[in-house]
Formats: C-alpha cells, sequence, structure tokens
C-alpha cells in the first residue's frame, strides 16, 4: 500500500509540473523511480520513457484543443530526433547503472540552471534556421533516449530560439515534440528484456496524467517564472542527491 502511495503522489507532482511547464516535469520520473520505489537505473529510465509518452500526450491534446501547438513545426524538430532517440536508448541499455545515474544527475542539475534564467517573452516569430533546428531536435532526441526523459527543459528554449516561435506555442508544441521522441526511444528498448512493473508503473502513469490537466490550469493562476523556478531548486537538490550517491 505505501509503495502505491509513493507512486500516486510522485505521478501527480510529476504531471502537474509537466502540464504547468511544458517540459521539465518528467526529469524527476527517473529519480522518484529509484529511490522511492526501488527501480534498478536502467528500468527507470524504461518505465519513464512510458510515464512521459502517455502523460506528454495527454498534455499535447489539453494544449492542442486552445490552439497552442504548431504541428508542422512540431513535427519538422521532432523528426531530427527520432534516430537519435533510438540510437541512445540501445547505448544506455548497455552501460552500467553508475554512470546512467551519474550522467542523469549532470543532466538534471544544467536542467535546472537553465530554469532559473527569466523565460523568454513572447515575441515576433523569426525566420526559420533548418540547420539550427535539426542540430537542437537531434540533440534533444539523444537526451530523451539516453535518460528517459522528455527533455521539455531543453525544447521550449529551443523552439523559441531556432524556430523562432512565442512562448505559448512553444510549451504547446514541445509536448508534440516529446511525445514523439519518447515513443521512439520506447521502441528502441522493447526488446532489451528490462522487467517492467506494471503495479507501480500504471498508477503512477494514470496520477501524472490527471496531474497534467491540472498543471495546465495552474499555469493560468500563477506566475510561469515562479512556478518554473520553484521547480528548479527542487530540480537541482534532487541532482546534488543523485551525484552524491554516486560519488560516495
Amino acid at each position: 500500500m505505501s509503495t502505491l502511495v509513493l507512486a500516486l503522489a510522485a505521478g501527480a507532482v510529476i504531471g502537474l509540473a509537466l502540464g504547468a511547464l511544458g517540459g521539465g516535469g518528467s526529469v524527476l520520473a527517473v529519480p522518484a523511480l529509484i529511490y522511492l520505489l526501488d527501480f534498478t537505473p536502467a528500468a527507470a529510465t524504461t518505465a519513464s520513457l512510458i510515464i512521459v509518452t502517455a502523460t506528454s500526450a495527454t498534455a499535447l491534446y489539453a494544449h492542442a484543443t486552445s490552439g497552442n501547438v504548431r504541428w508542422k513545426t512540431g513535427a519538422f524538430f521532432a523528426a531530427a530526433g527520432i534516430l537519435p532517440a533510438v540510437a541512445a536508448a540501445t547505448l544506455a541499455a548497455r552501460l552500467p547503472e553508475a554512470v546512467l545515474t551519474a550522467a542523469f544527475a549532470a543532466v538534471a542539475a544544467l536542467a535546472a540552471l537553465a530554469m532559473f534564467r527569466t523565460p523568454p517573452t513572447d515575441r515576433q516569430p523569426q525566420p526559420v534556421r533548418p540547420a539550427r533546428a535539426a542540430g537542437a531536435g537531434a540533440g534533444l532526441g539523444t537526451i530523451t533516449g539516453f535518460l528517459g526523459v522528455g527533455g521539455g527543459f531543453l525544447a521550449v528554449p529551443s523552439l523559441v530560439g531556432a524556430l523562432g516561435l512565442r512562448m505559448r506555442a512553444a510549451v504547446g508544441t514541445s509536448l508534440l515534440v516529446i511525445t514523439v521522441n519518447s515513443l521512439a526511444a520506447l521502441a528502441a528498448r522493447a526488446g532489451t528484456h528490462t522487467p517492467l512493473h506494471w503495479a507501480v508503473i500504471a498508477p503512477f502513469t494514470g496520477a501524472a496524467i490527471l496531474g497534467a490537466w491540472d498543471g495546465k490550469r495552474l499555469a493560468a493562476k500563477i506566475s510561469g517564472t515562479t512556478l518554473q523556478r520553484t521547480f528548479a531548486g527542487v530540480l537541482l537538490a534532487v541532482a546534488a542527491f543523485m551525484l552524491a550517491d554516486v560519488i560516495r
């Protein structure tokens, strides 16, 4: 029963952050699965992809109904990340657990530091820079496949900077990119025989999906900067804990 409660609570928090921020919340799924629910790093990253895919797809629908998704732009960005996501997922399945944990902690710390910066304000759309967009999409796909995270903390600023989207549209479109990349990485891990504990994954995912809907409503009531920086502080603490755990 305690495991079920922990899964529901963690899923709700992660879904809330994902729905409110358009990404970033899923980066807490892996440490939650490892330290609260006793998953191995390999099993946690695979389970995280399932959770991220389902939650991002749900949040994507919510943002699409509000007209905040640029489908053609998102498809171009996501397509550049599919092959890197598959390749990185295949590689991650063969690496030692300590390496995966340390890599995750490093990326989480970088994500937290990036979130402390003030988000860019809405501006007029700029011409698309195909080379830069393809590079950013490939990098995002690599991180998604390797670490089992959606990478929304990278997708949103990339969509603003490389493709000139306004902030609200970047948040919605990032969820399309995350969903596609997560599906590709999950497909690559399908043959790795990593154990999947559905008794934990299912309630975790269900709570995250419900949380994502509430997160979108929360974003309309609380300053995006306040939400983002609060989450960044939590994420930085988690990253420091994971790194210390690998070192000791």
